[in-house]
């Protein structure tokens, strides 16, 4: 293998007991930082120990050569994506953005919030330095505070955050209907566990809809659509939301009226606290406003 080809490599120390090479490699490249990644890079045939190609089903006992290749399949020249994204804050571990609605935080398409980050974001000095990466969604549809990786220890620290419920998220919904002044929302999404707490902040009467409330939600579970799927399941459905709608009452052309409001954290790296907010657009405003 031509070492043209090398992206980069590990030497294993001495281990007390074998690991599987998906548990032992997340974190060891700089470029690949979680264990799906990995995963896709050994599906690929881009990681090789002791110059043979390894698989899903490789061990590490102690004292391998590690080396990840280049992928000369992807494609080396890429097209930059023109999207402008508000930085509301940055250091050299990470960064958090606020997202526009209607793309997607990542995936296949070119249009993503994973793609535009380079263009928007200013380049960590520190040696462990990385491509920035979301480390966490939101819904395509959904505005608001995005956190970003820009070290590959920063990832990781903040993916361990994420796990260990050391994050604190809250969002702003304008819901539809008559509402209890606040609650806790338990039911189950896709058999799992989830919990969703509410606070309706102030409600106005409406021709249309009968009520809409200004609500601050913070979900302690994070399963896929979580509080979409919550407030549809008690009637209170979020305005604007295209999936999960009451019949006749299904807004259409104004986008989903749901907004990362806040995140709360220690830093992983300087142990300061970190509290961030960023209010949801106008449109949000307006409703209540006019009333």
């Amino acid at each position: 293998m031509s070492s043209l080809n090398i992206l980069e490599s590990h030497t294993v120390k001495i281990l007390k007991e074998s690991l599987r090479l998906q548990e032992y490699g997340v974190g060891i490249f700089k470029t690949i930082t979680t264990k799906s990644a990995l995963k896709k890079s050994l599906k690929k045939e881009l990681i090789l120990v002791n110059g043979k190609i390894a698989t899903t089903a490789t061990f590490i006992n102690g004292g391998e050569i590690i080396t990840l290749l280049k992928d000369i399949k992807a494609t080396t020249h890429h097209k930059k994506i023109n999207l402008f994204l508000e930085v509301v804050y940055e250091d050299e571990y990470l960064a958090v953005i606020n997202k526009p609605p209607g793309i997607l935080v990542s995936g296949n398409s070119f249009k993503t919030i994973a793609n535009a980050l380079e263009q928007n974001i200013t380049a960590s000095n520190l040696l462990d330095a990385v491509k920035p990466k979301p480390v966490h969604r939101l819904d395509y549809p959904t505005t608001g505070l995005l956190l970003i990786g820009k070290t590959s220890s920063g990832i990781i620290a903040l993916n361990k955050l994420f796990e260990n419920k050391k994050i604190t998220k809250s969002y702003i919904a304008i819901t539809i209907g008559e509402m209890q002044g606040s609650g806790e929302i338990t039911e189950p999404i896709d058999g799992k566990k989830a919990t969703s707490k509410y606070n309706v902040i102030k409600r106005v009467n409406s021709k249309r809809f009968e009520f809409l409330n200004w609500v601050e939600l913070t979900p302690e579970t994070g399963r896929k659509h979580q509080l979409r799927k919550h407030l549809f399941s008690i009637n209170n459905p979020i305005l604007g939301d295209q999936t999960y709608f009451l019949k006749g009452l299904k807004l259409q052309g104004k986008g989903l009226y749901l907004h990362a409001y806040s995140l709360e954290f220690i830093h992983p790296f300087t142990r300061e606290k970190i509290v961030i907010r960023k209010d949801p657009p106008i449109k949000f405003h307006n409703i209540f406003e006019k009333k």
